[in-house]
Formats: C-alpha cells, structure tokens, sequence
C-alpha cells in the first residue's frame, strides 16, 4: 500500500484560504476550517490517479473532528480520495528520550512530534511499502519527506509533483 501523510495548511490550505472560514457564506454553511486551494487540489488529485496512494491525515484539523467529518470534508472539497486515517496524536505524550526535545525553536518542537506521529503510524500499518510525508514543518528526519517551503505555493510549487511521484512510483 501506498500512502501520502497529509498537512493541510501550507500545503493544500494556502495563505489566500487563510481565515476563509470567517466569511458569511462560510458561517452559514456550518464551515470550521478553512478553505482548500483548487489548484493544490487538482495536484493531490493527480497524484492520487498516477500513484494509487491513500492518505492519512497529519495536519492538527484532526484535533477538531472525526474521521468520518473529515472524509465528507474532503469528498465535498473534490479531493477524489477521503483519508483513510489520521496519525494519533503524540503532542503529550514525552519521552525524555525523543530527539526532538533539544529544540526550543517551535517549528522544530512541532516537526519532531509530527515525525514521530508519522513513525509510529507506520510501525502499527506494516503493509505499507511506499510513503511520502508532505508538509511545510522541517521534516527531514524522514526518509521520504517532501517539504513545501512556500505557504503561497504549498504542493503547487514547482517540482514538488514530481518529486512525490518519484517517491511513490519508484
């Protein structure tokens, strides 16, 4: 099995979509998150047809909903694949033997407990053989990481398709 490890903001939530879910419309439609830029979206989509990869969810929107709220969510915002799972969350839960713990900086601090998340995701799912993270947090600890440096770009910046094709389709 194939899968993508999924961040919302900064990768398919770009900075235009930033606080949309303040709007009118979006008030009287119940929205509690943001937006997903159209573009950022044909681009997972794509990915998901040439690669066949499922995605579990890493972005901290699993904090505030179910499993089964976020697959409407993302059926309902034409993402043609609804996440299979979410990566439990490990933010409380310290080990003072984690590396990330000599880190004051917070994008660091926050990296670390998205890697570990990640990590232990795929020890519990052993038939995974392909994955690629995607996220603009400094995962580099990860094998297979794909960094989207740019919040206005996210998974839309230049090579970034390529580069997580090449992972999953390797």
């Amino acid at each position: 099995m194939k899968i993508i490890f999924l961040d919302h903001d900064g990768v398919i939530c770009l900075q235009k979509q930033w606080g949309s879910r303040f709007s009118k419309k979006a008030k009287k439609r119940g929205d509690i998150f943001d937006q997903f830029c159209p573009k950022a979206v044909k681009i997972l989509n794509s990915l998901l047809e040439k690669t066949e990869a499922e995605i579990v969810v890493t972005s901290t929107w699993r904090l505030h909903c179910s499993l089964e709220y976020m697959k409407e969510l993302y059926l309902e915002r034409g993402i043609i694949k609804a996440p299979i799972a979410f990566t439990e969350d490990l933010e409380n839960v310290w080990d003072d033997n984690d590396w990330f713990n000599e880190y004051k900086d917070f994008e660091r601090l926050s990296a670390g407990i998205r890697s570990k998340e990640i990590l232990v995701w795929l020890d519990k799912n052993k038939e995974v053989d392909r994955w690629v993270a995607i996220d603009d947090l400094p995962l580099e600890r990860l094998k297979y990481f794909v960094r989207t440096g740019s919040d206005t770009e996210g998974i839309k910046q230049s090579g970034k398709f390529d580069t997580i094709l090449n992972i999953l389709n390797d």
